[in-house]
């Protein structure tokens, strides 16, 4: 298949609008038209993965973390970065990085781990700002019907567990077009009164072309009068973390115990255990020290997550568990989770998932 028809899927899964503003996912090597015959999926891209690539005949590599973060004034191979990116140009093997987009969306990183941990009813922990706009716009009553249904066609008025959301205000418009103007209403240098209706709906910033492309398409007048806003509401089904509850409260060992085991991890950094059961659980993949507050706020009695310092572990205030299970740990089934949705949605196409373990900590036990 072309590179795009690969990368178009996971970006509708997890889209690039959602990374953080430090993230550098997307298409990091290669063309989007570029020839695709099977792909190898990794947590991290290495020169290693590169190389396993090569053997195994994949041109494409879909990793977690992006190998470029910052902007490379040099290729030269002086560091891994940059001899990792040389040895894929080199080799036709396109990268692709899923990071910080793929932890925000409701059924992402941190849905997994959730899953593998029991945690049901889960809800994003700090939903996100700023992936919201609304388009307004006015057409004449008898066309409203047929431009409100190209706009929900088209993904607009979708809100939480509602679809064809929209606002409508009936009133009076008024135009006058110049000697080059077709006006669908009246004639040209006349000025005319016309009994519209002003339209508003909600649509996420990523499907604004084409929320676009359906108002002209389906809007019958010559000239389409519309305004779009961006705004500061919440979508509550993307975000930072997650939060839910296990099925039934656990001891603070047994539930660490639950940890370990089911995220497979060698070590688990925590503080002191209290005497309460743990019911209620906020998880974060990768580092989410930044998230305690919010943690805590929402009544979680353990925080699963990775990349804790000393000293914010005085934070809990003896109010949470923290559990650090380690980056690597937290975020290593996300490869499964690419998989199963590449292969549900590309039933034919050849990927595999990485035969080396790509974290770079080591333990002694």
């Amino acid at each position: 298949m072309k590179l795009f028809e690969i990368t178009n899927f996971l970006e509708a899964l997890a889209p690039l609008n959602y990374q953080e503003d430090y993230d550098n996912a997307g298409l990091i090597v290669g063309h989007p038209n570029d020839e695709i015959h099977a792909a190898l999926v990794t947590l991290d891209c290495t020169e290693q993965i590169v190389d396993e690539a090569i053997a195994k005949n994949c041109n494409l590599i879909i990793a977690h973390h992006p190998i470029v973060f910052k902007g490379l004034k040099k290729l030269n191979g002086k560091n891994y970065v940059e001899r990792t990116v040389l040895k894929a140009i080199k080799n036709d093997v396109a990268l692709y990085a899923i990071h910080t987009n793929l932890d925000s969306v409701h059924d992402g990183v941190n849905a997994e781990i959730c899953k593998r941990l029991g945690v049901l009813n889960t809800e994003i922990l700090v939903p996100k700002v700023g992936i919201l706009k609304k388009l307004v716009t006015f057409c004449e009553h008898k066309d409203a019907e047929n431009l409100r249904e190209a706009l929900f066609n088209a993904g607009a008025g979708n809100i939480s567990n509602y679809s064809d959301c929209s606002f409508n205000v009936a009133g009076t418009g008024t135009f006058k077009g110049n000697e080059q103007s077709k006006p669908t209403l009246g004639k040209a240098g006349v000025r005319e009164y016309a009994n519209e209706t002003r339209i508003e709906v909600i649509f996420k910033a990523q499907d604004e072309r084409k929320i676009l492309k359906a108002l002209f398409q389906s809007h019958p007048y010559e000239e389409v009068a519309y305004d779009i806003y961006a705004l500061e509401n919440k979508l509550q089904s993307v975000g930072s973390g997650m939060v839910g509850e296990l099925s039934e409260g656990l001891a603070g060992e047994d539930f660490l115990r639950l940890v370990k085991g089911n995220m497979q991890a060698q070590v688990l950094r925590h503080t002191q255990i209290l005497p309460k059961q743990i019911k209620k659980v906020a998880v974060c993949g990768g580092s989410g020290s930044f998230l305690l507050k919010n943690a805590i706020a929402a009544g979680a009695d353990a925080f699963v997550t990775a990349d804790f310092k000393y000293h914010e572990f005085f934070d809990a205030e003896d109010q949470i568990m923290i559990v650090d299970m380690g980056h690597f740990e937290s975020e290593q089934f996300t490869s499964n989770l690419l998989i199963d949705n590449i292969q549900e949605k590309f039933p034919n196409f050849a990927i595999r998932l990485t035969e080396h373990n790509t974290n770079p900590i080591n333990y002694f036990i």
